[in-house]
């Protein structure tokens, strides 16, 4: 296997283009076979990136991962389009973002279309997705909560986060919960000692990474002002997508209850076909937020779906390309540790509140979903059998409890 210095003065004759196409390939072929959620990606990039390619040794892997971590959005697109424009610039971010999330959002697509106007919401196969739902959600708290909450106090402020997550539900309420852990968290967690880490050497300029910095509030302020005053439903769709992409601390499953306030309300998707996407997106590789291209396809048709998909990453990519920089400054920084601390505890509380709605109100309906939900929990969680396995033996669970039982 070649070293590192030796594949750096290999790629030093490769044009640009052989580059951009290198990314994409390899990123194709994860986003084909990276089944098992963020956490699972992330070893998949580990041991392509890292142990396979040696495009980023292990203190660089280790050093990005943080920073997306830190990052609102999709961590392992993230850590992916990072490894992208190390490797071949903001197009090669842009290479590995479309490799990576291509095949999910096709199979997603398709799946919108398989299931518009056929009826097929009320068959069992259906049902018994909206139960994987529960039982993958589930398992996402039960393992963040580990990880985010580990104290009394992260614990209370997950606690609070959900109680009044379940009893305000407007459409401002979770932007206010997530602010106001932020400053509880910094309040409580400003002087916690933070360990010196060392640079993250990317190579970025100031100017590109404040212009993606500005371009991301920008869309974030001016796309509700737009949406308010023109009334255009493709502005509104794109609105909806953008603030959810933006929002999303902790893992692609807080994405679910963002996008239920911003869809379901207005009438754009069901309820029923809004869970019934949430547990196929389970099904298929590479990362949860493909969900919106379900999403889009059913509100808006196809083109719907490419626009959702779009917006939806577009922050992920906006704050990684403006980040990289800067992140050794701010990363030693022990009040914005805090803010993130107390913002993540408030998440997984978040999460916490959309089991139960809507989740397992709209799932878990009698005794006989409450046994389907438990056998796959028992199965995802303890027996570690992969997400889409899961989804194979719910749908099977449910065409058999519901349509032949």
């Amino acid at each position: 296997m070649l070293s590192r210095s030796q594949l750096d003065t290999n790629d030093k004759h490769r044009s640009k283009w052989q580059l951009l196409m290198e990314v994409f390939g390899v990123s194709l072929k994860l986003g084909l076979t990276s089944f098992g959620g963020p956490i699972a990606h992330l070893g998949y990039f580990h041991h392509e990136y890292v142990d396979r390619r040696k495009w980023m040794d292990e203190k660089g892997y280790a050093d990005l991962v943080a920073l997306c971590q830190f990052l609102p959005g999709p961590a392992s697109s993230q850590v992916g389009i990072g490894i992208g424009i190390t490797r071949a610039g903001m197009l090669g971010g842009i290479a590995a973002w479309i490799g990576f999330t291509l095949p999910s959002v096709i199979a997603l697509v398709l799946f919108a279309m398989l299931i518009q106007g056929t009826g097929v919401e009320s068959l069992g196969w259906i049902h018994g997705l909206k139960i994987v739902a529960v039982v993958v959600v589930a398992q996402a708290i039960l393992g963040m909560s580990k990880n985010l909450a580990p104290d009394r106090t992260r614990i209370s402020i997950l606690g609070g986060a959900a109680i009044l997550a379940w009893a305000w539900t407007s459409p401002f309420s979770q932007v206010a919960i997530i602010a106001c852990a932020g400053l509880l968290g910094w309040w409580f967690y400003r002087s916690r000692p933070v360990e010196p880490l060392s640079p993250l050497k990317i190579n970025i300029r100031r100017s590109a990474a404040i212009a993606s910095l500005v371009l991301f509030a920008g869309l974030l302020l001016i796309l509700p002002l737009m949406r308010a005053w023109t009334g255009n439903e493709w502005i509104a769709l794109m609105d909806s997508f953008y603030r959810s992409g933006s929002l999303v601390f902790g893992g692609g499953h807080v994405v679910l209850p963002l996008l239920e306030h911003e869809l379901v309300p207005t009438g754009w998707v069901s309820r029923e076909a809004f869970l019934t996407g949430y547990g196929a997106a389970q099904a298929v590789p590479g990362p949860l937020f493909t969900f919106a291209a379900y999403l889009g396809t059913v509100s808006h048709g196809i083109i719907g779906g490419i626009v959702a998909t779009l917006a939806i990453f577009l922050p992920a990519f906006l704050l990684v390309a403006g980040t990289l920089p800067f992140w050794n400054t701010i990363r030693n920084k022990a009040p914005i540790q805090g803010i993130l601390a107390g913002v993540n505890a408030a998440v997984v509380g978040i999460l916490l509140a959309a089991l139960y709605d809507p989740l397992w109100t709209s799932a878990i309906l009698g005794t006989k979903d409450a046994i389907l939900g438990l056998l796959l929990f028992i199965l995802l969680v303890h027996w570690k059998l992969p997400p889409w396995v899961i989804v194979l033996i719910g749908a099977l669970g449910g065409t058999i409890l519901f349509d032949w039982l």
